[in-house]
């Protein structure tokens, strides 16, 4: 577990590189997706915290030309506080996720992946486990290899060309993909590498006081690329409040 190489952010907490051990658990192959977030709502009513808020961030390339101004964020300028974007509406009021029933579900807090994982019985793993299903059994910077696209093949939905204005989207995808998109790990998971953020049960900085809970993510995005960001690898981590969400961030199960 962790990574010490050229591409790895010590100031993540990613190293050392140390061997943990895990008990045998299950994770479900994908994240999980708009349909089953859907059927998990209409059994119980559950209202999510962007939809409590009243707004969510959002990518800035997905919003319309002529979008009004509204907050961002300092260091990462290309994120667009969005009134009204939520699960159901990604991109805010007018956008629907109708179409992208088989797409990860995002604009989901911690509270509301934990919610779900409880709803069907399982919970969110650790970053540990999280780590172990990505690696697959190998020891590379990647499951697959050393190389992002080996061969020219594109292994995950990351971004392609000039981040954050620019992308050509050879891997065929500019936002979020079906969850069973590309290839499989080893353990026959998919996505573990790209497309959302995934939540974890396991905390972003043990020894941080209550005030400073951050709650790890693991996989990286749609939207990592190498000029600023090399975090889709299985060892990379982000932290994130247990009450935020973005349309990057979501979710899988363990059990």
């Amino acid at each position: 577990m962790g990574d010490e190489g050229p591409l790895s952010y010590p100031e993540d907490g990613e190293g050392p590189v140390r061997t943990v051990e895990v008990a045998p658990f299950a994770l479900d192959r994908s994240a999980v997706t708009v349909e089953e977030f859907s059927q998990f709502v209409e059994a119980t009513g559950y209202q999510t915290d962007a939809e409590r808020i009243g707004h969510s961030f959002v990518f800035a390339g997905l919003l319309p030309d002529g979008f009004p101004p509204t907050r961002g964020v300092a260091a990462a300028p290309w994120w667009r506080e969005v009134a009204g974007a939520t699960w159901r509406a990604p991109e805010g009021s007018g956008s629907s996720s109708d179409d992208r029933r088989d797409h990860p579900v995002v604009h989901v807090s911690w509270n509301d992946a934990h919610a779900f994982a409880s709803w069907v019985g399982g919970r969110l793993p650790t970053e540990a486990e999280w780590e172990y299903a990505a690696r697959a059994g190998s020891t590379s910077t990647f499951p697959w290899g050393e190389e992002l696209e080996p061969g020219g093949r594109h292994m995950a939905n990351v971004w392609q060309g000039r981040f954050p204005d620019a992308n050509s989207c050879d891997d065929g995808y500019y936002a979020t993909c079906p969850v069973s998109a590309f290839e499989p790990n080893g353990f026959g998971l998919h996505n573990m590498i790209g497309n959302v953020w995934e939540w974890t049960g396991s905390r972003f900085a043990p020894d941080a006081g209550a005030d400073g809970l951050e709650l790890v993510l693991k996989g990286g995005s749609y939207l990592c690329h190498a000029s600023y960001c090399h975090r889709y690898r299985p060892a990379a981590r982000s932290g994130a409040a247990p009450d935020s969400s973005t349309g990057n961030v979501g979710f899988r199960c363990a059990y």
